[in-house]
């Protein structure tokens, strides 16, 4: 298990909340997460499994695509609390579409969003965890300090 910090220590640190989480990969791939106070959106574009920074094409998420990810978030989040208790099973994963409606209309409405546009900003993300839920609607158990790419 990952040492955690708590939300405070997390804060004084500089470490920002994650939101979202569209892709992992032995690390946050993709995502919706503060950058400098406000939401952005993130894509992994480096990976290095020895170290716990990666870095990422970073770029500005509008008010409306992030209440879009923040609603199509809490429907997998409610969805893996009733898997974690193992109430549904795999089967039932409204990512696989045709499971959740509002789900799905979310996912084609949010596509334009996640599309990184031609001029992100680079940045190199190193995470830090809470000790809080894996999965939870308000957000994840990571968050993630920004600094320049090199």
């Amino acid at each position: 298990m990952a040492e955690t910090w708590d939300e405070v220590q997390l804060i004084a640190d500089g470490f920002e909340r994650v939101y979202v989480e569209l892709e992992w990969y032995d690390g946050p791939r993709a995502g919706l997460a503060d950058v400098e106070g406000k939401p952005h959106y993130f894509q992994g574009i480096d990976w290095d499994e020895a170290d716990e920074v990666d870095e990422y094409n970073v770029w500005p998420a509008s008010n409306t695509a992030v209440e879009l990810e923040r609603e199509q978030w809490a429907i997998f989040a409610r969805w893996n609390e009733g898997y974690e208790a193992g109430t549904v099973g795999p089967e039932t994963h409204p990512g696989q579409g045709g499971i959740d409606a509002r789900y799905d209309e979310l996912a084609l409405l949010l596509a334009p969003y996640r599309q990184a546009p031609h001029d992100p900003r680079r940045l190199v993300g190193e995470r830090r965890f809470d000790a809080g839920t894996r999965y939870r609607v308000e957000g994840l158990d990571y968050w993630i300090r920004w600094r320049p790419s090199r």
